[in-house]
Parts: C-alpha cells; structure tokens; sequence
C-alpha cells in the first residue's frame, strides 16, 4: 500500500541501532565542528591576536604620503637662486564629492579659471588613487583662499591647504643653466620603467614635481629628498576621521646644491644682452669653475612650474630668436676668426715660421677663385703675430694648406673643441670640424665619389671658421681658458657640491699638449688685438681698471654667401645678419678670467656688439675679485694714441687722429719675447 513506510525492520533492536548509528555520527560531527571552531577561536584570540590587532590599526590608520620641500640650489657665495616658497592651493578628493561635475560647478563660481581646465581636473581626479587629494589650483590669493574656506562646508570632497612650490627667485638669469620643474607626465614614468627599475610612489602623488631640463633634471633625484606621511584615522570607507600627529613621519629635504655660478655676474651678463640673441660663458682659467653660463633671449621659469598656458608656450616656441633653445651649450655656431687662434696653433705644430711674412694684397687667388680679405685694400706684409692682430684673412688663407685640414681638426681637438663637458647638465652639441675622413662619412650614402673628397679649396673656409666648423659658446670659453692658462688642459666645472660634498676641480688635469712657446706666440698676438692701437678690438677692449688689461679675439661669422655684394648688414633681416663672436682673457699678465661671448646675427665685425658687452662682463667679474680690486690702486700706464689709417681694422672703432710716435710704432711692430717655464705669464706689450 502507498501508505506503508518503506524500510521495514525484522525486529525492535534493529530500529534501535540503525537511530543509535545515525545519532553518534550527527553527534560527532557536531562535536568535531564545535572543536575546531573552538580552536580557530582560540588561535585568533590567543595565538594571532598581535598580528590582528595590527592589522586592525593598519586598517584604522594608514599614511597620506607629504611630498618633501625640494633641496636649495646656490650659488657660489650662498645666493639662492632656486628655492621654495608658500603656496595656498584648492584640493579636491572624488571619493568624499557626492557629484563631481557639481562640485566642480560650484567650485568654478568662487575660481572662475578653473573652469577652463575643467576637463583636464576630472581626468586628473579620476585618475587618482583613491581618496588621494589632487590639486585644482596652485598659487591662490588670500582672497581666493579665504573665499574657498568660508564655503569649505558647502563643497563636499574640496579642501584648502599651503604647500611649498618652486620657485625662481631670478627669472629668467638662470632659466637654461638650471632648467625648472613641471608635473610628471606619462613619459617620465614609462622611462623609467623602461630602464627596469621601480617607479618611485613620489612621482604618483599630484602635488609632486619633477625637474626638467638644466640643473633641475641632471640632479633631479638628489633634489627630491625622501617623502614624508600624515597618519590619519579613516573610517570603513576610507574616509579621514582624525589625524594621528604623534604617528606622521617628517619628510627629508632634498640635498642641497651650490653651483660655481655667479648671480651678480649672470644678471649682469643678460642685462648687457639687452634684445640680442646669443650666449655667454666665463671661466676661471686656474680651476675651470663657471661664473656665468647665459643664453638670451632667455624666459621665467616660474611659468612652468604650475603648468603653462599653452599660448604663451606656443608663443616662446615660435620666436625667431628660440628663447627656449640653450645657446650657450646647446646651440652650435660658425666660430668666425675666433678660430684663427686655433688656424695658427695648427700652423706652429706644422712647423711654419711664425716671422715669415704673407703679402696681403686684399684677395687670394686659388685655382679659378679669389678668395677675398675682409680689408678690400689688404693688409701688406703680414707675420702670424700682425695675422691674428688685425685678422688677416689672406695670412691664413696661404698658409693653411701647410698644416693641412687634419692637422686643424686634430689641434682643434685637442685645445677642446668637438667634444662635450661633464659639467653636470646635457643637451650639449658637440659641433663640428671637417677632415678628410669626416667629410667622407659625411658623405657616405651620396652616389658621388666626388663629394667624399676634400679639396684644397675648402681648407680655406676652415681655416677661418666658416665652412663646416660650428663651436658652442661653451667650447670657446674652454679654448680660451686653455690659451690662457697656458699649462692645463683646464676643464669646465658648473657644479661644486651636492649635499655638502665637493665635486671635483677642473685643475686635475693633465698639461696641454703643445710647447709653451706656440702657446706663448698665440696669447701675444690677442695681446696686440685688444692692446695695440693697430688691434682688430682695441678701442672695445679698455677695461678702465688701472693696468689690468684684456686679451682678445674678434670674429664675425657670415651665414650667407655675399656674392659681389657688400658685407654691411644694416638694411637686411636679422636671419641674414653676421654672427658676432669676442673671446678674451684677463689681466694679460696673470690670466685669471676668460670669456666667450657669441651675439647671434649680430652684424658684421666681432667688435661691434660682441665685444663691448664681453668687457662690460668682465669690468663686473674683476670688480668682485679682491685682489683686482686691491691692484686697481695702481695708476694706469699712458694710454697709446691711434692714427686714422686704423680706423679701417677690422672690428675697429674710428679712433682720435694722432700720430704714432716711432718708438710706439717699434713696439707694436715687434714680436713678443717668447716666456718659457712650467708657467708662463703674460706681459704688457712693448
């Protein structure tokens, strides 16, 4: 029947044992459950309760990361040139916002200019960790900040606080040399990735920044410092309750910076730039230290620290005068007859006669060209001493090929061209000077077995800084230093510590590969060019400091082939305009200082803009050295006169007319006595 049980037992005992069974396996399960409940229980009471209870706090408290205050860079007598300042800011958390969008909206009535970065803070909001503040706007007013506090209750998720943001304290002085800050973008982190290592959690934070170009960049790890916390009790969903001041942890500053730069000397060294283009180093020729590296136009870094409108970005990258552009390190440059210097050094190495003389007639005849002097009515006899004095330019254009144009680039190597610094920052050229090998790479991939040989011809150009040779302002300066010192391969230094550490002098190095008397025979004749009535610079060259004198060389750099045309650059464009080179050295007795100054499309003679404003740089270098200030009490030697023939030299302002008394005229036509020893000095002229 349907209604009968389906199990059947035989008896009364079965029924028994089979519920018996059933409660002793139900109960033992039980039983077993009970026990290890009772055991987990106890491991988590007893045995981990240390390890949860911090878990606990780690969960009730946890570290809001506080970016460190950037490390100070200095110049070489303490003047902070780069450094920190207050800034109130607006913050906004999206996971404490009811709405974004209307936070945003409500926010953009008390900062109306948020509203033109609108789209950009909501990428950046969502883009951030969770519960992370991300700053909205930087550099608010007290106004602004006190406006964003009075409707603080108003504004779920908005918060107003004061942070430190870099700042420039000179403008744009040092904008190239030490470069700026700017947020960490995209790229920053995927290089860093793609060196395999660990991007640091400082770069996730939005407040923090990263240095860009220059001093910034170069020591950028060493400026950061190490990141401090805020301990602060959060509630389950995340969100600050109270703040554990006993519990934060104190962020290290970054390290600080001292740089051998000058700021009284790098002001000065714009100023004197006033609208013109170029770039601008000196050197101290004992210990390779930099106390002015400048390029102009220059721009104020501070723009780019809170991110710079992307007109006024456009603006400074379109400029034909490319103020962004480093032109002291990172701008390559015909070097003009500064390089006669090096023309001659090669010739000495050659084995050429210094007193043997070249007729200068006004123009080269060679093969079916003439090779023009910058004089039209040429100079007459010329010696390598009157060459590089009055830059003759048919002297060099005879005597190059003795050297050959392999012997000038490997001279020109040796004294410091075609090669990059390690002075701490890059971006440097390297720039360039022809040989046969060179131009037969250069022009490997052309079809023509021509135009990978060199020609005769072309060392002309060469051997007056045209053609293919291109310098840095930077490599002038080394080159000059080198000169003047006369003993070392002096090397450039820009930086002189980090955190307290020295770096080391540009004075451990080896000694010049050259004999003292080629170097001697050099340096005299920029003796004549700045000194002698006859010389290319000397009206632009008086100190005005007692018997302290410079040496000097002009140069003029032509970037367009003026055919039978005149050189005078006064009704074309400024694009069209000579470069306009000067470098010097002084005093001429005891070389201290030496200076490179390159005007950019100056216009013609290195005299004209170059060199006033390289002695106006360096009156400002001398006046600040004690012991120069101290020899000024000297009274000054008389001054030469000048006849009116040289008023036509190169680079020569018309000077007063006199006669030249034949005693003058014996001095300046003679040769310098040539100094040997481990340091030979310069002497006045005689």
């Amino acid at each position: 029947m349907s209604g009968e049980p389906s199990i059947f037992f035989a008896d009364v005992n079965e029924r028994q044992g089979s519920f018996l069974r059933r409660t002793f396996v139900f109960g033992g399960l039980t039983a077993l459950g009970v026990t290890a409940l009772v055991g987990r229980l106890a491991q988590l009471q007893v045995v981990q309760a240390q390890e949860y209870a911090t878990l606990s706090s780690q969960n009730q408290f946890n570290f809001r990361m506080v970016p460190p205050p950037r490390g100070l860079i200095k110049d070489r007598n303490g003047v902070v040139i780069a450094g920190n300042r207050p800034s109130f800011r607006v913050l906004v958390i999206r996971d404490e916002t009811k709405d974004l969008d209307q936070t945003l909206d409500l926010l953009g009535r008390l900062l109306p200019d948020t509203l033109e970065r609108r789209r950009a803070i909501i990428r950046e909001v969502n883009a951030s960790p969770k519960f992370n503040p991300v700053p909205v706007k930087s550099d608010l007013t007290w106004e602004e900040f006190a406006k964003v506090n009075q409707y603080a209750n108003e504004l779920p998720g908005v918060m107003a606080d004061m942070n430190e943001a870099r700042y420039y304290p000179f403008g744009g002085a040092f904008a190239h040399v030490i470069g700026y800050v700017a947020k960490v973008s995209d790229r920053d982190v995927k290089a860093i990735r793609d060196k395999g290592e660990t991007v640091p959690p400082l770069l996730f934070n939005p407040g923090f920044r990263i240095g860009r170009q220059g001093v910034e960049k170069a020591l950028d790890e060493a400026l950061r410092g190490e990141p401090g916390g805020n301990r602060v009790e959060v509630d389950a969903r995340g969100r600050v309750v109270a703040e554990d001041i006993g519990g934060s942890r104190t962020a290290v500053p970054g390290k600080e910076v001292v740089l051998t730069l000058d700021a009284d000397v790098q002001n000065r060294a714009l100023e004197v730039f006033g609208e013109e283009s170029g770039g601008c180093v000196v050197m101290d020729v004992r210990n390779g230290d930099i106390l002015c590296m400048v390029s102009a136009p220059s721009f104020d870094p501070n723009l780019f620290v809170g991110g710079i409108p992307s007109n006024v970005y456009s603006a400074l990258r379109d400029y034909e005068r490319k103020p962004l552009l480093d032109k002291a390190i990172g701008g390559v440059f015909h070097p003009g007859s500064t390089f006669k210097l090096t023309t001659s050094l090669a010739l000495l190495e050659a084995g050429v006669d210094p007193d043997e003389r070249v007729v200068c007639t006004g123009g080269y005849r060679f093969g079916s060209r003439t090779f023009r002097c910058w004089k039209p009515g040429g100079h007459g006899p010329m010696n390598m001493h009157d060459a590089i004095k009055t830059s003759c330019d048919v002297y060099f254009y005879h005597m190059c090929n003795r050297a050959g144009v392999d012997k000038i680039q490997e001279v020109g190597k040796k004294i410091g061209f075609m090669q990059t610094y390690d002075i701490g920052v890059g971006n440097q050229k390297a720039g360039s000077i022809p040989s046969r090998a060179w131009k037969a790479n250069y022009n490997k991939n052309n079809p023509n077995p021509d135009s990978r040989t060199w020609y005769p011809g072309e060392t002309l150009s060469v051997a007056i800084g045209q053609g293919d040779v291109n310098v840095t302002a930077l490599q002038l300066a080394v080159t000059t230093a080198r000169f003047a010192n006369a003993r070392k391969a002096i090397m450039p230094r820009l930086i002189k510590s980090v955190g307290g550490v020295d770096q080391p002098s540009g004075a451990a190095v080896p000694d010049l590969p050259f004999p003292p008397e080629h170097l001697e025979i050099v340096r005299q004749g920029m003796v004549a060019v700045a000194n002698d009535v006859g010389g290319g610079a000397y009206r632009q060259s008086q100190l005005g400091l007692g018997d302290i004198k410079m040496a000097g060389k002009t140069g003029t750099a032509q970037v367009r082939n003026y055919g039978t045309g005149s050189r005078k650059s006064a009704d074309v464009t400024w694009a069209l305009k000579d470069h306009n080179l000067f470098v010097a050295f002084a005093p001429v007795d005891e070389p201290r200082y030496a200076i490179a100054v390159i005007i950019e499309h100056g216009g013609l003679a290195g005299s004209t803009a170059a060199a006033p404003r390289a002695r106006e740089i360096m009156r400002t270098v001398l006046l600040k050295d004690p012991d120069m200030v101290a020899r000024m009490t000297r009274p000054p030697p008389p001054e030469p006169t000048a006849s009116a023939e040289t008023a036509e030299l190169e680079g020569a302002a018309p000077p007063e007319p006199d006669v030249v008394g034949a005693e003058t005229a014996r001095r300046t036509r003679q040769m310098p006595t040539v100094t040997t020893g481990p340091r030979p000095y310069l002497s006045e002229p005689r």
